[in-house]
């Protein structure tokens, strides 16, 4: 799905995972301030071909032509009444500020609706990450928590604002058949 006239939104493939090595390379320092801490190892095509193998999460990426520019996941998917997953978001330092993950986060809750038939997607963010806050803002998200000491980012355990979005009213997948 073309999120511009150069910018593409794909599911990741496993052959994706160097490029998507180098893009956290290339980004380190940027998503420093709002990830956990991460190994050495972690900026390798073998770590990111094994997170893009996790069955518990789907993974979309987003091209400037070959390059990774972006990283949109939902993890921790759990279907049955459930029915849910967590978003997480990134976006390459140069690309940031052009709506491209707004994009992407609204054709994710798409196909997290239509083709994963989840009936929630949740959020996190520091509690400073106003950035962060617009685009869940206007993805349709709702702040739902405000936990404390939620995640060890950048060097301490931080607080967090929780976001919800639901995704339709109807029964779960499972059972509309």
């Amino acid at each position: 799905m073309l999120i511009t006239d150069t910018i593409a939104l794909r599911p990741a493939v496993p052959g994706d995972a160097q490029a998507l090595a180098d893009a956290y390379l290339r980004n380190r320092e940027h998503l420093s301030a709002t990830e956990p801490p991460r190994e050495p190892g972690f900026y390798t095509a073998a770590a990111q071909a094994e997170r893009l193998a996790q069955p518990d999460s789907v993974t979309w990426l987003l091209f400037d032509g070959e390059r990774v520019v972006g990283r949109v996941m939902l993890n921790n998917i759990v279907l049955g009444p459930l029915c849910s997953g967590v978003l997480g978001y990134w976006v390459d330092g140069e690309y940031a500020g052009r709506g491209l993950v707004t994009a992407a986060v609204e054709e994710v809750c798409r196909a997290a609706r239509d083709d994963l038939g989840l009936h929630r997607v949740e959020a996190g963010t520091l509690t400073d990450n106003k950035a962060s806050q617009r685009v869940l803002a206007k993805c349709g998200f709702v702040e739902y928590g405000r936990p404390l000491a939620y995640l060890y980012v950048a060097g301490e355990w931080r607080d967090h604002i929780l976001f919800q979005r639901l995704l339709h009213d109807g029964p779960p997948a499972h059972l509309r058949k």
